[in-house]
């Protein structure tokens, strides 16, 4: 977390986003405070130095944390797009930007193990009741309920 605060390369996880707001929220404030107990010729001296680097960070983190979502950096300039950001979820894998924050590789859909064949886990079997129209696997001609052997004609639960 933090690595490279004023790099515009790379991605970001949205907890790290959010604490870089709290962060320049926070140093903002005392910016604000620091000018003010000084007077106001180098109050705002001060307070412009301060700001140059804080708003680089800011700026910073938003590109990276667009990036993360799969946009350019330039999308933060949008209103209230950082609300956005705050909460849309990242792409998952690597995408133009790098790779993904998390660690999570690309899963697009989300397989998990088939309990019939766990050693294939991109069967394409999605969890689920195992004898219904989850199960890619069963054959909905025949007459065989796959679960128990026992017999029984397609559309019998419907009668």
């Amino acid at each position: 977390m933090f690595k490279d605060p004023f790099s515009f390369e790379g991605r970001i996880r949205r907890s790290e986003y959010g604490i870089s707001i709290i962060i320049y929220l926070i140093l903002y404030w005392l910016a604000i405070f620091l000018a003010i107990g000084i007077g106001n010729d180098p109050g705002a001296v001060i307070f412009t130095i301060c700001m140059i680097p804080l708003i680089w960070f800011g700026l910073a983190q938003g590109a990276k944390r667009c990036h993360d979502i799969g946009n350019s950096g330039w999308w933060q300039l949008i209103p209230f797009y950082g609300l956005w950001m705050l909460f849309q979820d990242g792409t998952p894998g690597q995408n133009q930007y790098g790779e993904n924050p998390k660690g999570i590789m690309n899963q697009s859909p989300p397989f998990i193990v088939d309990p019939q064949n766990p050693q294939n886990p991109q069967s394409g079997y999605q969890g689920g009741y195992l004898g219904g129209h989850n199960n890619p696997n069963t054959n909905y001609g025949s007459n065989v309920n796959p679960q128990n052997g026992s017999g029984y004609n397609d559309g019998d639960l419907y009668k």
